[in-house]
């Protein structure tokens, strides 16, 4: 019994030296929280805003899910120039969509991009060739997926924000629409994975490598993005709009990421088994991060999220708490985790869409499926995408 309690010893004191320095960086973050910008609200256009967005869509076969944002860009007013849609040879009657909008709206414009290149990933070549077909006279470049339900107003309150700000560059967290019960369970534990490593939305990154992007709404000043030659520096990229936003912040110019709940929401991946496949192949960000960064992600991942579950159940196991301090600060410092980590559901509860979920209260035990996110991310920086939206690509 005396050699067994050693050994648990030994073993809460290698956690606690994993976890540790993980819970204070998590808290230093955490702590940033009362100075973030708040969530930006639908704002009016005024006159001197006239024409100055051009708008581009990257699509490939998005019949089934694009219909509202083509209808939610419509009803922005005259400060979107024109909505450029880059098709990808869909095959699925997309195209068709947007021609259908542009006969109520002359704004929009469809165009194929050229032929994928070896080097390029499919998004970014889309977004790449949208802004070269953009108009010169357009102040800001604002790249959506097809994904997105903007509110009216959105545009508009984004390059309000930007220039009272003085970003070059803004992008948005949205509200996410949660349909079915996997997801409701899985989706915001992949999220709170991205809510642990970064700084809370609204919050300005000290360093470039620390900037967060989200590329379903992603505003940019278009002589900006001119100057680092548009999307090239993220055309191998699987996460082209956190690539590009350090490539652009580390040049000196400024960039947020907002909350932008109020104005925006997102319809993601449809169940838990595409939301693991499909997203969690880019929420490691290993594209845009160095080795060092990846791996110092994982360790703080681990320790602050994916460990404290386990512990915890761990010692409800046993059955009891035994008297040794090594055992009972790790048992004391794992349920603190745990409490920061239901307040931090409770506050994220506004950016979840739950109205029309099925089981949707699982949202509130998503915190059980931590481990399970923890995972994908491991598995994610292990490997790198041989298929991303419908195509395909090789191993070099």
């Amino acid at each position: 019994m005396d050699n067994a309690l050693t050994a648990a010893s030994a073993l809460a004191l290698l956690l606690l030296l994993i976890q540790v320095p993980a819970t204070a960086i998590l808290l230093s973050r955490l702590f940033k929280g009362p100075r973030r910008l708040a969530p930006i609200q639908p704002q009016q256009p005024t006159p001197e805003l006239l024409g100055q967005v051009s708008v581009v869509v990257p699509t490939l076969n998005e019949a089934l899910r694009i219909s509202p944002l083509l209808a939610g860009l419509s009803r922005q007013s005259y400060e979107v120039r024109e909505v450029i849609v880059v098709d990808s040879k869909s095959q699925d009657g997309t195209p068709d969509l947007v021609k259908a909008a542009q006969q109520q709206d002359p704004r929009f414009r469809l165009i194929n991009d050229d032929p994928l290149p070896a080097n390029w990933v499919g998004r970014p070549w889309a977004l790449h060739n949208g802004f070269l077909y953009s108009s010169e006279n357009s102040q800001w470049f604002l790249g959506m997926d097809a994904d997105t339900q903007p509110h009216p107003g959105l545009v508009a309150s984004l390059v309000k924000t930007a220039e009272a700000q003085g970003y070059d560059l803004v992008s948005l967290s949205p509200q996410f629409i949660l349909q079915y019960p996997g997801e409701c369970l899985l989706q915001p534990a992949l999220l709170m994975t991205l809510l642990f490593r970064f700084d809370p939305a609204g919050v300005n990154a000290d360093q470039p490598e620390r900037v967060m992007a989200n590329g379903q709404c992603f505003l940019c000043r278009r002589s900006v993005l001119a100057a680092v030659g548009g999307y090239s520096s993220a055309s191998s990229s699987f996460c082209d709009d956190v690539t590009l936003a350090r490539h652009i912040a580390a040049q000196g110019f400024k960039v947020g990421f907002l909350d932008g709940a109020k104005v925006l929401k997102v319809r993601m991946y449809e169940g838990a088994l595409e939301t693991w496949k499909e997203w969690g192949r880019s929420l490691d960000l290993k594209d845009a991060s160095s080795r060092a960064q990846i791996w110092g992600d994982l360790w703080l991942l681990s320790a602050v999220q994916g460990l404290p579950l386990l512990v915890v159940l761990g010692y409800l196991l046993v059955g009891f708490l035994p008297s040794l301090l090594p055992l009972k600060l790790l048992f004391g410092l794992n349920v603190f985790l745990l409490v920061i980590r239901f307040a931090m559901l409770l506050a994220i509860a506004p950016s979840y869409d739950r109205t029309t979920a099925k089981g949707g209260w699982l949202f509130w035990l998503s915190p059980l499926a931590d481990p399970l996110a923890v995972l994908r991310i491991f598995l994610s920086a292990f490997r790198t995408p041989r298929e991303w939206r419908g195509r395909k690509y090789s191993k070099e």
